[in-house]
Order: C-alpha cells, then structure tokens, then sequence
C-alpha cells in the first residue's frame, strides 16, 4: 500500500487548503482512512478519520474547521482545513488502518504517506 499526501504550503491566517491523500497498491477501499499532524518538537496527533461508509471522526480541538471527506469507492481522501491558525502549523501525515474508526493512536494505523508540510503566517 502507498499513500501519497499532497496540497500543503505557506499561507495566511484565515486561509483554507485542501489536503489530499491517493491511496494505490493492495489498498481496500475498507480501509479507515486518517490525518495526524506533527507539529516541531510536538507528538504526532490524530486530526480525523473516515470509514469506508462515510462515518467520521473529528478531534475536538479542530471540529468545526477541519472536515475529512473520501470518494468513492475511497481511494482518495481529502482533509479540508478552514480558517486556518499559525498553531495548525505541521506535517499533516495520512494513514490507513484496518482496526475501524475510533482510533486515535498512530500505532493503530498500518500504512502512512510522506506527509505535506502546512505552514500558517499570521
């Protein structure tokens, strides 16, 4: 399985971006597909997840900002990020896993992309 994530870059406070994560290799389209973010000198974090059906999950400290989306059959995902803050700075990494949605912890997710970098200038 590789994930390639793509759409990051340099913007203002207040911007929007639109992650995207393309999944190809033995990728099943059951496959929970995740964010997490990896701020400098920070853990990486869990941001959102998706199931194949299209239930989510959202960290409470970017709901309302951030929506997870994925076509279908769900090959592709995308993380839209609004309004975005100079904290939102990170690596955002994607994953997929095949535990099912509810997991937070990185160690639960099988295959991870290279990440995009997202920088936000205030």
């Amino acid at each position: 399985v590789q994930l390639q994530a793509s759409g990051g870059g340099l913007v203002r406070a207040g911007d929007s971006l639109r992650l995207s994560c393309a999944a190809s290799g033995r990728f099943f389209s059951s496959y929970i597909m995740a964010w997490f973010r990896q701020a400098p000198g920070k853990e990486r974090e869990f941001v959102a997840s998706i199931a194949w059906n299209g239930a989510t999950q959202i960290a409470d400290s970017v709901k309302g900002r951030f929506t997870i989306s994925r076509e279908n059959p769900g090959y592709t995902g995308y993380l839209q990020i609004n309004t975005l803050k100079p904290e939102d700075t990170a690596v955002y990494y994607c994953a997929a896993g095949r535990h099912g949605l509810g997991f937070i912890e990185a160690n639960k997710y099988d295959f991870w992309g290279q990440g995009t970098q997202v920088t936000v200038s205030s």
